[in-house]
């Protein structure tokens, strides 16, 4: 076992985990943030997608001990300052891209990294972009809808 420190979802925390432990099990077992899926466990899925230091990463195939000292935002964290929806989470319901919900955790964290560019994506761009997660119910349009509301579309 090994302590680690790493600030999750903007809290400070010191945690023992194991050196050969997922970042994906430490945030779901020792942290009880159920928002973190364990799908694929292989990289392939995209449903433990968190952010490392801003940047979307698959918590299944990240070691633990990899956090040491960085930020780590799931869904848990993304909110509004009275714990509202953010425009993120809103345009994911107001476009109907929530179906059994499994997949949604990892895309709304790949929507934040995106729309946290500030940059404007073509349609095809945004395509791309989310193509690291796998959704069995929705098709991927009401998805990439939303996606598109709030990074923006180059040409609008």
């Amino acid at each position: 076992m090994k302590i680690i420190r790493m600030n999750v979802n903007g809290k400070d925390l010191e945690v023992a985990v194991d050196v050969r432990e997922s970042l994906a099990d430490t945030l779901r077992e020792r942290l009880g943030l159920k928002s973190v899926k364990k799908g694929c466990e292989v990289g392939e899925c995209g449903a433990c997608t968190v952010l490392v230091d801003g940047e979307a990463i698959d918590s299944c195939i990240y070691l633990a001990v990899w956090a040491e000292g960085k930020r780590v935002l799931t869904v848990e964290g993304v909110t509004g300052p009275n714990g509202e929806l953010t425009p993120i989470q809103q345009a994911f319901v107001d476009e109907a891209a929530v179906q059994c919900g499994f997949c949604t955790p990892g895309l709304i964290m790949t929507a934040v990294e995106i729309a946290g560019t500030g940059r404007k994506y073509t349609r095809d761009e945004l395509r791309r972009l989310i193509s690291g997660h796998l959704c069995r119910c929705t098709g991927y349009q009401n998805i990439l809808n939303a996606v598109e509301r709030v990074a923006g579309v180059e040409g609008q």
